[in-house]
């Protein structure tokens, strides 16, 4: 896998690609940031954020059908590419990784304080 590197926002909006599923829109992508994640963004932020993981080929797009409301707009979904994919499976596995190296007592202390 090339060097790709994630600023922790972009790997979040990844993540809310996956949650959201084929359902992935700006808007499905931004509630489940602040229903899952505890975060409050704009859909600016979101889009710029789809932008860059776009031009890094980690998700891509495709519009949907009109909404059935007279003069209803087509909705641009998204999706996490094969790359994405591998992408975030090895971000986790560094996570996971070290978190299984901190020593127990210290998580327990930071828990108690």
């Amino acid at each position: 896998m090339a060097e790709t590197r994630l600023r922790e926002f972009e790997e979040l909006v990844l993540l809310a690609v996956m949650v959201g599923a084929d359902r992935s829109t700006g808007a499905v992508i931004q509630e489940v940031l602040e229903r899952e994640a505890d975060r409050t963004v704009s859909i600016g932020a979101i889009y710029t954020a789809l932008d860059r993981l776009a031009r890094k080929e980690l998700v891509e797009s495709w519009l949907g059908e009109p909404t059935p409301v007279r003069g209803g707009r087509r909705k641009r979904h998204y999706r996490v590419t094969p790359l994405g994919l591998d992408h975030l499976t090895a971000v986790r596995r560094v996570r996971d990784r070290m978190w299984a190296k901190v020593p127990a007592g210290l998580i327990e202390k930071e828990v108690t304080s």
